[in-house]
């Protein structure tokens, strides 16, 4: 247990999930699964955008530091900064072995992520980041998951893909991103409002957020089902169909709320199982 914990409360957890993700697309591409120098620049991206965000929001709202997921921080503080040096480190290390190509197109999408965490301006009442306009944050969060694990791994290939196959890909991540984020905000709501951050669930209330989330996940399957019904790659239907209703369980059982590791272990944890059962079930097939 101390491992997971350690494993989530570090963010090496969510940085195995996007580079769990990226090696389903290679799957999804027709591709043989590979190992390239941009999973390692997936990997360290992902672990340092998530701990730069945690250490500018304990910079800049010591308040933070009360609540659980910053407690780990504060007790491993040295250990925490040393981490943010190596993910710094191994993403520079990652980025002299990847293609040109592989970089440009993860200049812009990083720039995004990059202003979505540092403050874009500051007063001596106000610290202002993009993830602040009104109900753009999940936005972000659905569209950066969605297109750097999908358009990165094309830029590696080199090669032609299908329109309608690769649009499809990033609408299925998407929709799949955007739901599994929307409990984070539940969760949130009285932290939000009393920073005056709009979000859906603000809006809408818990139960209909709810209810928005499951029909996203809906939405996700269904499109699944038919993209991969027309491509004939019917392998992928078991993998998705076993995210799907695992997911769904997670999401509507309240049981598991309450649990120390909901939302960082379990909600995250769809996102590196999702992309596990695409790889495991390809294998599985390959081998028989």
């Amino acid at each position: 247990m101390k491992i997971i914990k350690l494993l989530i409360n570090s963010n090496i957890y969510i940085s195995f999930a996007a580079v769990s993700l990226t090696l389903a697309t290679q799957v999804q591409l027709g591709l043989n699964i590979q190992w390239h120098p941009y999973l390692f620049l997936i990997f360290f991206a992902t672990l340092f955008e998530y701990n730069l965000h945690r250490l500018i929001t304990l910079l800049t709202r010591s308040d933070t530091i009360l609540s659980d997921k910053y407690i780990w921080v504060k007790k491993n503080i040295k250990w925490f900064y040393l981490l943010v040096l190596f993910s710094v480190f191994g993403f520079f290390i990652a980025v002299l072995e990847a293609k040109m190509i592989v970089l440009c197109a993860l200049l812009p999408i990083a720039g995004l992520t990059l202003f979505y965490s540092t403050p874009l301006s500051r007063t001596t009442q106000v610290i202002f980041r993009l993830r602040q306009i009104p109900y753009l944050k999940i936005f972000i969060i659905s569209f950066v998951w969605s297109t750097v694990s999908i358009i990165l791994p094309i830029m590696q290939a080199e090669k032609q893909f299908n329109n309608f196959h690769i649009f499809t890909m990033i609408a299925e991540r998407f929709l799949f991103v955007f739901a599994i984020t929307i409990p984070f905000d539940i969760r949130d709501m009285d932290a939000d409002r009393s920073s005056a951050l709009k979000t859906i669930p603000l809006l809408l209330g818990e139960q209909k957020s709810i209810q928005l989330s499951l029909t996203l996940l809906h939405l996700f399957f269904i499109t699944t089902v038919i993209h991969y019904t027309i491509t004939s790659q019917w392998i992928l239907i078991a993998a998705y169909t076993i995210s799907f209703l695992s997911t769904y369980f997670f999401i509507c059982n309240k049981k598991l709320h309450p649990l120390p590791l909901y939302y960082y272990g379990i909600l995250d944890g769809t996102l590196l199982l999702q992309g596990a059962l695409v790889i495991a079930i390809q294998s599985i097939y390959l081998i028989y």
